[in-house]
């Protein structure tokens, strides 16, 4: 497989702060140079000047790390879609592939770049292309317990290259890939029309899964280190796994008749005899807390049909999404 020669950064910010400018610094550095940055920023007038300036000074400097300059495009909170987002990024793109990451990842060293291109010159045990290879995540300083056994449990120290085969023993598992860092052959992503548009949420894992079906491989590569991780409580996970369960019930196609809910107990399970193992038992009760309200949001995420508009209002975090969606569905 030919290997990739150039790519470029798309990350979507929303008030990005001094922590945004660390990680511009930390792709600066990169042992393979990015060509092109392209940020697609929310609210133009929630960034913060100095965040402009110093994509500015990125566009003028056009350095070996940037050559291709540092563009930022900015949309309204009533445009954000996970997936259309992403895809006006690609569309500002000419590069051979290009990375996706969030405006929360923090590249742990110098060889993140080198080491998830890389992997796009993988091939799979049939020679499948790859089309997408992921990052892992590691835990940042200070995160709970819980939350460092989860980024283990979810982004474990052995790379695998994915196929279609993999979906029999590995279920959802099989296209599980993250935005978080992830990068994409561009021609393979336009050949498959790009992440499929609306998305309220797993973008990523709708087009690893079409890749997969369409013949392609989807590559871990665990040698690509991020360092992102959240501390959560029970009402934001409600929130984040009502919207994960809606978007699976949004996508049938690729989400009918795989079931995630064993992937998420043997998590949980997982983690409370890792707590009691490593002296950490005051632990598990907010692990008990945290799991319920993930699955409830889960579930009613899945159902959201059945639910009265004001209530999944109430439930979702993308008012200007559901405000789109509602609106085809009252119009058809």
């Amino acid at each position: 497989m030919k290997a990739v020669m150039d790519t470029d950064i798309i990350i979507p910010t929303y008030r990005p702060g001094q922590g945004f400018i660390r990680l511009l610094e930390r792709l600066r550095t990169q042992s393979r140079r990015p060509h092109k940055l392209i940020i697609i920023n929310t609210e133009e007038e929630l960034m913060p000047a100095e965040v402009k300036e110093r994509i500015a000074e990125l566009d003028r400097d056009r350095t070996e790390a940037f050559p291709g300059g540092a563009e930022l495009i900015h949309i309204k909170k009533k445009d954000f879609d996970h997936a259309a987002t992403r895809n006006l990024g690609v569309s500002r793109s000419e590069a051979e592939s290009f990375i996706c990451m969030t405006d929360d990842a923090m590249p742990a060293d110098d060889r993140l770049v080198e080491r998830l291109i890389g992997a796009l010159s993988l091939s799979g045990p049939s020679g499948e292309t790859v089309a997408l290879a992921y990052a892992r995540q590691l835990a940042a300083e200070g995160a709970t317990e819980r939350e460092r056994f989860t980024r283990t449990f979810n982004y474990p120290g052995t790379s695998r290259i994915k196929t279609a085969e993999d979906m029999k023993s590995l279920g959802i598992k099989a296209f599980f890939a993250s935005n978080v860092c992830c990068a994409y052959r561009r021609d393979i992503f336009d050949s498959l029309s790009g992440f499929s548009e609306p998305a309220i949420f797993n973008e990523d894992m709708v087009y690893a899964a079409g890749a997969l079906k369409a013949g392609y491989a989807v590559a871990y590569e665990a040698s690509a280190r991020v360092i992102h991780s959240h501390g959560y409580g029970p009402i934001k996970q409600l929130h984040r796994n009502f919207d994960l369960g809606m978007s699976q019930s949004l996508r049938p196609e690729t989400f009918s008749g795989i079931r995630s809910e064993g992937e998420g107990i043997r998590l949980v399970r997982s983690t409370a005899v890792h707590l009691m193992r490593s002296g950490r038992p005051l632990e598990i009760p907010s692990l008990i807390a945290e799991s319920g309200a993930k699955y409830t949001g889960y579930l009613l995420g899945k159902h959201f049909r059945s639910l009265p508009r004001s209530v999944v209002y109430g439930l979702c975090s993308n008012r200007s999404f559901l405000d789109r969606m509602y609106g085809r569905m009252d119009r058809s």
